[in-house]
């Protein structure tokens, strides 16, 4: 699964999104093997939505790694956290796993950490007990809006308890030194640390990965392997910038569930009468036009 940022682009085209459970059915039919390697490459997204592509994988595949060639962020580094074992390169990450909220302000929509939202909440209510600061925080607390500091709370915890149980049933069922329940509950809790990352986008790259105790090994140990996983990430970034597709999931036997978008671009006033014909643009981070891709 591989997807790419584009500006403009409605953030759901390229989140993890229940629509994704279709693109896994349509290239895990006819599968028989027991082992399944995914290439992950994703922004994250809906961590319910990863929730149950997490139970359709596994109902399927006893045994999963999961390859990072770039970036694994939010909740696709939850579902990472999923796999018996994660391999990455010296150039992979991935990402804090703390649940952002988007947020209607006075200055428009914005995406905000859980955690930053109950830390200013605790913070203003140190700071009114001074009348002096009432003043201050006036404009700011109507934006919290019914029930969401309760939601910032479950929805933080909902991370953090999905990490750990993964992590708890695959990554660590077969650990000695530790009971697998403990050590899985601290790495989730280090992965949803928003305070210790500062910014929800902070790198994770493998040594720290390692450091934080999940199981990951290195792509450069398998030459031929590295060679074709990052034939199939480049060849995936082609595809993306010379056509409409956003996403796209497929499998070795090239059964694929494509995701597309193209951006509008302004019709431009007719020319001038005598005057050469205007060129048409091309939608940004597009080549050619070619026919939209559909479902294979």
């Amino acid at each position: 699964m591989q997807k790419r940022n584009i500006p403009n682009l409605p953030p759901e085209e390229l989140s993890i999104t229940e629509e994704d459970m279709q693109g896994l059915m349509e290239v895990f039919h006819g599968l028989t093997s027991d082992n399944v390697d995914l290439i992950l490459h994703s922004p994250g997204g809906s961590a319910e939505a990863t929730e149950a592509m997490v139970y359709y994988i596994r109902s399927k595949f006893s045994h999963v790694r999961i390859i990072v060639p770039h970036q694994a962020m939010s909740a696709a580094t939850m579902l990472a956290c999923s796999a018996d074992k994660i391999i990455m390169g010296k150039h992979s990450f991935l990402g804090p796993i703390d649940p952002q909220f988007f947020v209607r302000t006075q200055l428009g929509g914005q995406a905000v950490p859980a955690q930053a939202v109950l830390d200013q909440f605790d913070m203003a209510k140190q700071d009114c007990q001074d009348p002096k600061l009432l003043g201050a925080w006036a404009p700011i607390l109507p934006q919290y809006g019914p029930a969401l500091l309760i939601q910032c709370q479950e929805t933080l915890k909902l991370s953090k308890e999905l990490v750990a149980k993964w992590l708890t049933q695959y990554m660590f069922k077969n650990i000695k030194d530790a009971t697998p329940a403990v050590r899985a509950a601290a790495v989730a809790d280090s992965l949803a640390n928003h305070t210790a990352f500062k910014t929800h986008g902070r790198p994770i790259d493998r040594d720290y990965a390692r450091s934080l105790g999940l199981d990951v090994d290195d792509l450069e140990k398998d030459q031929k392997l590295q060679d074709l996983v990052l034939s199939v990430f480049h060849a995936t970034t082609h595809t993306f910038n010379g056509t409409p597709a956003v996403k796209i999931i497929e499998n070795h036997d090239g059964r694929a569930f494509v995701r597309s978008f193209v951006i509008a671009v302004p019709s431009r006033p007719p020319p001038p009468k005598g005057g050469p014909a205007p060129a048409t643009p091309l939608s940004p981070g597009r080549g050619p036009t070619k026919p939209p891709v559909t479902l294979l």
